[in-house]
């Protein structure tokens, strides 16, 4: 199968294509149904209303998900009826708006999707600002674009009760797809002539995603009690899958080997790339698992994996040399890893065995995995100060549509509401983010007007443009998540033809449209950028803070398995979560420090190498603590070995107290001393001398960073 056959199978069986066809055909049937009848204002009110409501159709557990669009239909209604009786007195909209765009932005204190609550109630005023209403029709005008939002948000309730799994489904699917592109990348590590350089980069990019995956699926599952507390079913099933997939990629991201050596030594005798060949084997059938478990059909392997490391084996095992004993013990852990991910596998594949009882006694404190958001105004106070991000990303929004609404309004023919809307759009908390945007809504529009006045001068068939306007909006819908350009390159053409139905001239509309477009990304990209932006160099601190405390935490449950302390499974992942997370957020930073201007950019080669050191340091710790943890050894410990270990918490505290003087002095007290073993393992006390030198090597980066 090819690559791009295989992402168009992932496409069409994704939560985003099919949120895309539901949202959609949500939008769409008021305005046919009631067009049809001869009522076409009406339908466009009550569609109005779904469109505001489908921003806060973030996806999530179901509660949230229905908690979230139903608190924006109310802003959406309450929005209408208050911009209906203010419209006569331009000035007094203007200021309605651009106070509403300080107030509603704020709500971002809440998370995402209160934030996106706050942009409907936003999106209604702006949509209603070129609309004068009779004050004896704001209130049925209100009425149908509350009809409209509760339309919206019944459709996908229903839709959610006839598949309650659907969305857990997809999303644990879309997951597993991305931790099957973050091995095919460790198999990039493997082979002939690869820039080892150029792999971190990707691999700490994809781990970026995987991250994003994870947060999701987490999201989903364990705040959802259905999927929980199934103990026979599907939801139960894909709670247990999730449990043994973040173990699997911790099993991926355990094997970390000097690359460079491996190369050096064997590369030219062609093991390494045989070893690449079934480590993309492996990514290949998990990504076919993810694939089933998102289309919702069964699975049946239908690779040999054991005879792909029987043959890895085979060529290890031809260069054995007895007179260089020890030669090939690092392939052989290679091969060792290997097995353990193929067994990880099986275990996932007997999930698809529905004959097979669910397996007892695996139980975990799943709220603990996931983060619970406080809707007390205390939230909101404590972000009233210009040390939050938030709000001073709400005073650029203030600005920037102060000064959308004074032009528009200075240069006549051109509308107020598309400006600003354009503004609402472009301007993010984040100049990078801002400056992303910006430059795809330019592009997208451009590529779409063009798109859409060619069809509409080229076919004159209503039916046939109704037809291709329809395709549009799944297609602008379905990308909304994945690709902002496509949705601008589609959603521009849909929304030409839809004016060309309400008799308006396309080429007009073109030029107005980008124009206005133009207008307001030049003044979200201005307000970002000269506004006191946030810049993601001044923001690198907190995220190496946060990094460095997840290891030094991972360091210590390290040293409390080594000493034979009990350390609760739970503890262990909830440790391992920290550390993925904090990793993930500080790569996301640096890509995101790597888009902005290069003379705001802060030391981006020493932040790079903290990156890579960071993920070389986690994985030999988890290789250690979780092969003590699952019982598969008890190696003797010497008392250098745990000195090696508390010279590396040393080291990593120091860091950490040279970015935060508040941090307590000192290191947690120290474990109790085992006694010395006759017999060290040899093999763990280099490990743990590499865990020292790699956590000397962070030190000194952060000084670097630092100066």
């Amino acid at each position: 199968m090819t690559d791009s056959v295989r992402k168009l199978r992932y496409f069409f069986s994704s939560q985003e294509f099919s949120d895309g066809i539901r949202t959609t055909l949500s939008i769409l049937l008021p305005g046919l149904l009631l067009g049809w009848q001869g009522d076409v204002e009406t339908g466009l009110t009550v569609s109005l209303g779904a469109v505001c409501v489908s921003l806060a159709d973030l996806p999530g557990p179901p509660g949230q998900k229905r908690n979230g669009m139903l608190a924006a239909t109310a802003l959406v209604g309450l929005m209408a009826l208050i911009t209906g009786f203010i419209q006569p007195y331009p000035w007094l909209l203007g200021a309605a708006v651009v106070g509403a765009s300080f107030v509603f932005t704020l709500l971002l204190a809440y998370g995402n999707r209160a934030g996106t609550v706050g942009t409907a109630g936003l999106l209604i005023m702006i949509l209603m600002l070129d609309k004068p209403l009779p004050p004896g029709k704001v209130l049925p005008y209100a009425g149908l674009v509350l009809l409209g939002g509760l339309w919206y948000a019944g459709i996908a309730g229903l839709l959610n009760q006839i598949r309650p799994h659907r969305v857990a489904q997809q999303a644990l699917g879309d997951c597993i797809r991305a931790i099957a592109d973050f091995l095919r990348l460790k198999a990039e590590f493997y082979r002939t002539g690869t820039n080892l350089e150029a792999d971190y980069r990707r691999l700490m990019q994809q781990q970026v995603t995987v991250s994003e995956k994870q947060d999701a699926v987490r999201e989903i599952l364990f705040k959802t009690r259905q999927l929980v507390k199934d103990s026979t079913g599907t939801g139960r099933r894909l709670v247990l899958t999730f449990v043994d997939l973040v173990d699997l990629y911790e099993q991926i991201t355990i094997t970390y080997y000097d690359y460079a050596d491996l190369h050096r030594r064997f590369e030219s005798t062609g093991v390494l790339d045989v070893v690449a060949r079934e480590i993309d084997e492996v990514a290949a059938e998990l990504e076919s698992i993810g694939f089933a478990i998102q289309a919702n059909h069964g699975y049946t392997s239908r690779r040999d994996l054991p005879a792909g490391l029987e043959r890895v084996k085979n060529r290890i095992d031809a260069l054995d040399d007895p007179a260089r004993p020890g030669h090939t013990r690092m392939l052989k852990k290679i091969l060792v890893n290997l097995r353990n991910l193929v067994g990880r596998l099986q275990d996932i594949l007997a999930y698809f065995d529905a004959s097979s009882p669910v397996p007892a006694g695996r139980e975990l404190e799943f709220g603990r995995f996931v983060t619970h958001q406080s809707y007390d105004v205390k939230v909101l106070r404590d972000h009233l100060t210009m040390r939050s991000g938030i709000f001073r990303h709400s005073v650029r929004m203030l600005v920037a549509c102060l000064i959308g609404f004074i032009i528009t309004k200075l240069l006549p023919g051109h509308h107020s509401y598309w400006v600003l809307m354009t503004i609402t759009y472009m301007l993010k908390p984040a100049f990078s983010l801002t400056k992303q945007r910006n430059v795809q809504r330019v592009l997208g529009t451009l590529a779409g007007g063009v798109l859409g006045a060619g069809l509409l001068w080229l076919i004159p068939d209503r039916q046939v443009l109704l037809g291709l306007m329809v395709v549009f909006m799944v297609v602008s819908y379905s990308f909304v998540r994945i690709n902002y350009l496509v949705t601008v390159t589609f959603m521009t053409p849909f929304i030409l033809i839809l004016f060309s139905f309400l008799g308006l001239g396309y080429v007009q509309v073109v030029e107005e449209r980008v124009f206005d477009t133009v207008l307001g990304c030049l003044i979200a990209f201005s307000v970002g950028y000269l506004l006191f932006p946030r810049w993601e160099s001044d923001q690198l601190q907190d995220y190496f803070k946060a990094v460095l405390r997840a290891n030094l935490k991972y360091l210590r449950t390290l040293q409390e398995a080594l000493i034979g302390s009990p350390v609760a499974l739970v503890d262990y992942k909830l440790a391992r979560k920290e550390v993925y997370v904090s990793s993930a957020n500080l790569g996301a930073a640096f890509q995101r420090m790597m888009s902005e201007p290069q003379a705001k950019q802060h030391r981006p080669t020493e932040v790079h190498e903290f990156v890579v050191l960071n993920h070389i340091l986690s994985s030999n710790v988890a290789s250690i603590t979780s092969s003590l943890l699952n019982g598969e050894t008890r190696p003797a410990l010497s008392a250098s070995s745990l000195k090696c270990l508390r010279q590396s918490q040393q080291i990593l505290h120091r860091s950490l107290r040279r970015l935060d003087v508040q941090e307590p002095d000192n290191l947690p007290a120290d474990l109790p001393t085992p006694a010395p073993a006759h017999s060290p393992d040899a093999q763990l006390g280099e490990q743990l001398e590499f865990i020292q030198k790699v956590s000397s090597d962070i030190g000194k980066v952060t000084e670097a960073v630092l100066k």
